[in-house]
């Protein structure tokens, strides 16, 4: 799973440039005008970003917790004439860089962009060889940390959740096992070791994609991200602004489906899982199905065609007590690095 400008998952660790996905569908829901205030939470290469300066008279606040993006964005802010503010932080914190102000949009593209993917030494590709990190940050545990001290059953409940890879149980117990030997350290020889246990077709995506995809889901809390991202553009923004989400793999889907569905009031309830009641709804659901990309935007860009764009838009109702998406049921990274369950 890719994404930032990408999407097949085939292409996980394929060489592409970085082109953005969905960008006018994402402009148009975002309802861009003159005047207003928008914070693109992941920058990337900027290219949401500068197709919303593009369209208005308009202001943005672009986030990534990459410093390399941040780096490569300050031409573009200085060419904005102070329209563009860049800050490096995650996503979650969108509400502390608004500073108070209320936004008109709010737009993530989930993932990790094809310059991540495309750069050897930030170990997120299977077919490039590099040190095997994974952080979309510069600090904290590695993708190396991890699978150097998850217990086996911590491992394959990683690959399992995040990964939705069949043979989790069969991978977990080769990578311990090599592991024993020599440190895995590397993409490619991780990559081998999964090759190993999951046998590819053609045509098929790689063997190492779903277990690459776990390991940076869980190294970067991925998920939890996305969850903190959601409640705190719910703060931020003001009634009639509007929250879109791009996202490349069905976890994710799933967490924003069921986020706007719940703060809608449109999600069913059922026997084991009630309805909540007495909620105002803080959204309205304005992609009843989710915009994909169309054919001719899959020819150009391959990456893309798992892409999922679902969009809200807030009322003027105040954000009461309600609970967030369900996440997975995953140890902690702390836990890992002490060693996990047996």
């Amino acid at each position: 799973m890719t994404g930032r400008g990408s999407g097949k998952p085939a292409a996980d660790g394929g060489l592409a440039r970085h082109i953005p996905v969905l960008v006018a569908a994402v402009v148009d829901e975002l309802n861009v005008r003159d005047g207003t205030l928008i914070i693109d939470g992941t920058f990337g290469a900027g290219g949401y970003t500068r197709a919303i300066l593009a369209r208005a008279s308009c202001n943005v606040i672009g986030i990534d917790r990459d410093p390399s993006a941040i780096t490569r964005g300050f031409d573009l802010v200085e060419a904005s004439a102070g329209r563009l503010t860049l800050i490096e932080n995650k996503f979650s914190e969108l509400e502390a860089a608004a500073n108070g102000e209320a936004v008109d949009g709010v737009v993530l593209d989930l993932g990790v962009s094809s310059m991540q993917l495309d750069t050897a030494e930030r170990g997120f590709s299977f077919r490039l060889d590099g040190p095997l990190d994974m952080r979309m940050g510069g600090a904290g545990p590695t993708a190396a940390d991890v699978v150097a001290r998850a217990s086996e059953r911590d491992m394959a409940n990683i690959i399992f959740l995040l990964g939705e890879e069949r043979q989790s149980r069969a991978v977990a117990r080769a990578i311990v096992k090599a592991r024993a030997e020599t440190p895995i350290t590397t993409t490619t020889a991780l990559a081998e070791i999964v090759g190993r246990v999951v046998r590819g077709k053609p045509g098929e995506i790689h063997p190492a994609t779903r277990t690459f995809q776990a390991l940076r889901l869980f190294v970067n809390d991925e998920l939890g991200e996305l969850v903190a991202a959601l409640t705190a553009a719910e703060r931020v923004l003001k009634p009639g602004g509007r929250l879109v989400v791009v996202s490349f793999h069905s976890l994710e889907d799933r967490i924003v489906k069921t986020f706007l569905a719940d703060r809608a009031g449109t999600r069913a309830g059922s026997r084991h899982a009630p309805a909540a009641a007495g909620s105002p709804a803080t959204f309205k659901v304005l992609t009843k199905r989710p915009v994909t990309p169309s054919e001719a935007e899959t020819v150009d860009n391959p990456r893309a065609r798992s892409a999922k764009l679902r969009a809200g838009e807030r009322t003027a109702a105040a954000v009461g007590k309600v609970q967030a998406p369900a996440l997975p049921a995953l140890p902690s990274l702390d836990d890992i690095l002490r060693g996990g369950r047996r």
